[in-house]
């Protein structure tokens, strides 16, 4: 399944950006109306953690796609991930740095205190520690650019040890590699670490590079088995959406209901809970990357507003 062919949109994928474009909209209300009661403004905030996790993902499908019918090609050369990178960052840095003037202008004029401002130009402002204050709303970005580096080099790395019949099988054995890698940096964490709180796992793991670049590589997986074995992509999308939905429920309300606090199972809040979150996304995008015919005024809009770059 190509999911960029002829570049047709697919309608389902617009929407599934959109929704997560709306709920970081929302989310946002919380800065707006910081005293808003406590049950709306905790599904504010699951809102904007949802969105930014379907990015994740839903970036990671595209883009696996993309880099598959790459690496499969017998010329995937380094000319080739510096083509791939030239294209994903012509997309999102010239934004990326208008923004990041704008917000150090802003600070200057109203004497706000920056610090390592240079990490802000490399995208190291989260790398392997906690976001900084300054302009946090970035921390995305730099996950999906250190994943957009990271997933076409060790690619690239594997063309000398494989023979072009198997390329195939060996993309998504560097792409498990690479995801265990991550969830490996995860148990370091937890073993290292004295996490008790939310707001500490919120600053100091969810939002740090080194912990999070799964997320991405769980939507190229994704994307292989949708190319790879496409009939059983399409014969259970339904079961894999109401699955998606069954894991949502546990995992944003069976945790509290269950008492699966992060002060009792700090293992499974520190190792296991991203993967599901990102792996529990995964299991919409069959349905949603073969939902293509819809009514033309919704499409119109729907598709404007996937539009809308974030990462």
């Amino acid at each position: 399944m190509d999911i960029n062919a002829n570049n047709h949109r697919i309608f389902g994928l617009d929407l599934f950006r959109s929704i997560a474009i709306l709920m970081v909209l929302l989310s946002n209300l919380l800065l707006i109306y910081p005293n808003l009661n406590d049950k709306l403004a905790q599904i504010l905030v699951l809102f904007g953690f949802w969105g930014v996790e379907i990015f994740f993902v839903l970036s990671g499908f595209l883009i696996g796609n993309i880099l598959f019918n790459l690496y499969v090609q017998n010329d995937f050369t380094i000319q080739s991930v510096f083509s791939f990178l030239n294209k994903r960052w012509f997309r999102t840095l010239p934004n990326y740095f208008l923004v990041l003037l704008l917000n150090i202008v802003i600070a200057v004029m109203f004497h706000f205190q920056i610090e390592n401002i240079d990490y802000y130009f490399f995208f190291f402002q989260n790398f392997y520690h906690p976001m900084m204050p300054f302009f946090p709303e970035s921390w995305g970005l730099s996950v999906i650019q250190f994943a957009y580096l990271f997933t076409p080099f060790a690619l690239l790395f594997s063309t000398f040890l494989v023979k072009s019949e198997h390329k195939s099988r060996f993309f998504i054995i560097v792409i498990s590699i690479l995801i265990s890698i991550f969830i490996f940096n995860k148990i370091i964490y937890f073993l290292t670490t004295l996490n008790t709180t939310i707001e500490q796992w919120n600053g100091s793991l969810k939002s740090v590079v080194v912990y999070r670049v799964d997320a991405f590589l769980i939507g190229i997986f994704a994307s292989w088995i949708a190319i790879n074995y496409n009939k059983l992509w399409l014969k259970h999308k339904v079961k894999l959406f109401f699955l998606g939905c069954f894991f949502l429920i546990m995992l944003f309300v069976g945790v509290g209901y269950f008492r699966v606090l992060i002060e009792t199972y700090p293992f499974f809040w520190n190792v296991m809970y991203l993967p599901l979150v990102s792996t529990t996304f995964a299991l919409f995008l069959p349905i949603f990357s073969n939902w293509k015919l819809v009514p033309n005024r919704f499409s119109r809009f729907i598709n404007l507003l996937s539009l809308t770059r974030w990462v």
